[in-house]
């Protein structure tokens, strides 16, 4: 009898933990979007973004997002392939990774359902690594689910990630007279909560 009581109480206590404890969210590539635009000619501007992006976020406050390189997407076949070899370097460097310590806007977020933070981000890109300052929006949906969007364009220098040559390359092949050295990058991002 007390030993049937004790397996109740430790099951009925193993089950409490489990419903409090707190799932990951993963980034929902389908309903996420990460941007870029680029200028040519000094007047031409063109939208770009990624077919695949990938990331989590622990209860914990880290964030993690991988976005697949090869999936640039231009709407131009050859200057999708161009971009992969020349600028990316796809085969030796396939993927941009972010990591972020987001643990006081999580907080709030569950507080309050909506919140915004200025956070410095580390960014590894193409064999370098940089901190990238980043300002956005948050908000928690009903079902626990996370919006998170850029609250201003994100500026990148190529130079700071060793891009400046592939752009030279990427000039000279398309015969312009100028690629922007800064790209503002724009995201929108959908984190649907680990069941």
């Amino acid at each position: 009898m007390f030993n049937s009581i004790t397996r109740t109480l430790l099951v009925t206590t193993a089950l409490f933990a489990g419903a409090q404890a707190h799932a990951d969210w993963q980034v929902a590539n389908d309903q996420s979007r990460v941007n870029f635009v680029s200028v040519k000619n000094n007047q031409i501007a063109e939208n770009h973004y990624f077919k695949q992006i990938s990331g989590v976020l622990s209860d914990a406050g880290q964030f993690n997002l991988t976005i697949d390189l090869a999936s640039v997407e231009t709407q131009i076949p050859i200057r999708n392939e161009r971009m992969q070899k020349m600028l990316f370097n796809t085969v030796e460097f396939p993927a941009l990774t972010l990591q972020a310590d987001v643990k006081a806007l999580l907080a709030k977020l569950k507080q309050q359902g909506s919140a915004q933070a200025n956070l410095d981000a580390t960014v590894s890109l193409h064999g370098k690594t940089q901190t990238v300052n980043i300002d956005l929006l948050a908000s928690l949906d009903k079902n626990n689910n996370i919006q998170v969007s850029s609250m201003a364009p994100v500026l990148v220098k190529p130079a700071d990630f060793a891009l400046t040559s592939g752009i030279d390359e990427l000039q000279k092949v398309a015969g312009l007279k100028s690629i922007t050295r800064a790209v503002p990058v724009s995201f929108v991002l959908t984190l649907n909560e680990s069941k």
